[in-house]
């Protein structure tokens, strides 16, 4: 019998299309979903319960989970898992890195090509990943060294984008470029080296080509500046740009008491959600971005008051709670979840360590919505629980940190966190039809905790006011 030639085309596209979408099966939730609150419709299961301290992670299109260790000495630094039982739950885990490890700061696991880049505190690597086999092949490339020491804010986090090129963070090592001979027992009224030498070759995000071996920071090209310290950086293929999420400074009542109460020091400055062209300048160490004002100030070390505004610097798409310490950023490219959360932006915040004598704030993963290619201006709780307890005074109080985040091949966001490397996978499993207001409205309820809303300032004083900048 002769097919007619139209019917050979149909079939031909039905195959086609059955060849690239392919099903996944969604596995069942843990009965407490691993200890998260997540809004209706959703669930979480625990993928593993404690790998070790870890940073960001990266899970590959079969399913294979890639882990960055936040180890300091010997090798095996990264962590890999697989899930052979299709239950959701790893079953093998193996640690694998022959490479030195030279920091705490070792921050970036990223899947890009065919191959698994990663990054210790002073160098980038890559391994070359095989099909269906968990541990790459070889031993690591080395793709960028940075030749400073180790130092403080020296994650090398990375994004790529559609052109072959990577982008590096170089942060800056200090809080707001002091110059500690102006001061005298005292950090107060303390003033900032001006220029700022950091800002020639830290302090930014530098663009390299991703494919060359063996480069140094002088074989790059400085995309912007006046970054404090980035920890998440993300490349938006839906606009074809570059996205970051960045620490602001700390110790503003510290610094000048005589322009800022311990309340202020706490609320502010904003940590900042950026969209970042090349050449922008943030403005770091001689401004702030001011969450309440929508405006960048003058530091007080730079002859701020607290009133004078800058306005010769580039700004964030929006301001975010301050010390929270954003430390990774995902825009959401699935089809599982409902439509709402498509091409926006998921942030873990680690948590804040200095906001005393108020709660310390964060430890969730927050989500961002964006309409017409731009973020609403307005943050949502999406998985909390984290901490484990309803007042943080001090960063050791939360069980959990919230760190790393990765997409599934099926949709599912995978989190990591950073204190024993507990990993959880979040899943959509009810009619995406059906999930809107009501969801949504339980979760902004959250926001009542000490740890999610701005402290009032004479009822929620906790403990003597307290310093320690470790995110």
């Amino acid at each position: 019998m002769r097919i007619k030639p139209f019917i050979i085309v149909i079939l031909a596209l039905l195959l086609t299309n059955c060849q690239k979408k392919k099903i996944y099966v969604i596995p069942a939730t843990d009965t407490d979903n691993g200890g998260l609150i997540l809004p209706d419709g959703f669930g979480a299961l625990v993928v593993a319960d404690s790998v070790g301290p870890t940073r960001h992670l990266a899970v590959n299109e079969n399913g294979d989970i890639y882990v960055k260790l936040r180890i300091t000495t010997g090798d095996l630094g990264n962590m890999a898992l697989r899930d052979t039982t299709h239950d959701g739950k790893a079953d093998i885990i193996e640690r694998f890195g022959d490479y030195p490890n030279d920091g705490s700061f070792a921050t970036e696991m990223r899947i890009r090509d065919g191959y698994l880049y990663f990054s210790s505190e002073v160098v980038v690597y890559r391994q070359k990943l095989t099909p269906n086999k968990l541990i790459p092949d070889g031993s690591p490339e080395i793709i960028l060294i940075d030749d400073h020491p180790i130092q403080w804010h020296n994650a090398k986090s990375l994004a790529f984008d559609k052109d072959g090129d990577m982008y590096v963070t170089f942060s800056a090592a200090t809080n707001v470029c002091e110059d500690w001979s102006t001061v005298d027992g005292t950090a107060a009224n303390i003033k900032g080296l001006y220029p700022c030498p950091q800002l020639n070759d830290q302090a930014g995000i530098w663009k390299f080509d991703s494919n060359k071996l063996n480069q140094s920071q002088s074989d790059g090209e400085r995309y912007a500046t006046g970054l404090r310290s980035v920890v998440g950086i993300s490349w938006n293929d839906h606009d074809n740009s570059l996205y970051a999420v960045q620490h602001g400074r700390d110790y503003l009542y510290n610094h000048a008491p005589k322009y800022y109460s311990p309340w202020q020091n706490a609320v502010l400055p904003a940590e900042e959600f950026m969209k970042i062209e090349e050449g922008d300048d943030f403005g770091w160490p001689y401004t702030y971005y001011d969450p309440f004002k929508h405006k960048r100030m003058m530091a007080p070390e730079y002859g701020g008051d607290g009133i004078k505004e800058s306005k010769e610097y580039a700004t964030p798409v929006m301001g975010l709670p301050a010390h929270w310490a954003p430390n990774d950023l995902l825009f959401y490219k699935g089809d599982q979840f409902p439509e709402r959360y498509k091409e926006g932006a998921f942030i873990a915040f680690h948590g804040s360590t200095n906001r005393g004598p108020y709660p310390q704030g964060g430890y969730i993963v927050a989500f961002i919505p964006f309409e017409n290619g731009k973020p609403t201006d307005q943050w949502e709780v999406f998985a909390d629980g984290f901490a484990g307890v309803d007042t943080i005074t001090t960063m050791n109080d939360a069980i959990y940190r919230p760190m790393g985040l990765s997409e599934g091949p099926d949709g599912s966001l995978y989190v990591s966190e950073s204190k024993k490397g507990k990993i959880w996978r979040i899943v959509f499993k009810a009619d995406p039809k059906n999930f809107g207001e009501a969801q949504l409205a339980a979760m902004e309820k959250r926001k009542t905790r000490t740890y999610l809303k701005t402290p009032d300032e004479k009822a929620d004083i906790l403990t003597p006011l307290v310093s320690n900048e470790i995110k």
